[in-house]
């Protein structure tokens, strides 16, 4: 008996299958985000997100080629993970007063100005959200 049908259910299986998996395809693949768009994010002023609103950040402005990504890993800092954004030779979890990041980024005399001039800079509303995500622990979240 399923012999007789089975022609029928798979070419129901096919109709339904190929486009759904075609359209996960081209939804997955359109993750790239420009640095218009980071900027447009808004980060919220409490329980902020490393995956949500501090990892995109860093992944756009941060993350290039001969910056820090993990082949180039300038100034000896890599900003493509979590557990590489809180090295706590940057980061000091709960206290971004004492964090290098922020020094860096909040461009303090002394520290390495982040990012240098010439590239896109970090919005005051991201450098609040790095600072805010640091009060709050750093979590991976």
């Amino acid at each position: 008996m399923f012999r007789k049908y089975q022609k029928k259910i798979s070419l129901i299986l096919n109709l339904i299958c190929i486009p759904l998996t075609s359209s996960l395809l081209l939804i997955s693949c359109d993750d790239t985000q420009t640095i218009e768009d980071i900027d447009k994010k808004p980060i919220p002023a409490t329980n902020v997100s490393f995956s949500q609103n501090i990892y995109p950040v860093f992944n756009v402005k941060c993350n290039n080629s001969g910056c820090h990504n993990d082949e180039s890993r300038a100034g000896e800092v890599s900003l493509t993970s979590w557990s590489n954004a809180t090295d706590p030779n940057i980061v000091v979890k709960g206290d971004p007063s004492t964090s290098k990041l922020v020094w860096s980024i909040d461009r303090l005399p002394g520290a390495k100005w982040m990012p240098p001039d010439g590239y896109p800079g970090l919005t005051e509303e991201q450098r609040i959200g790095i600072k805010t995500w640091i009060t709050e622990g750093a979590l991976n979240n």
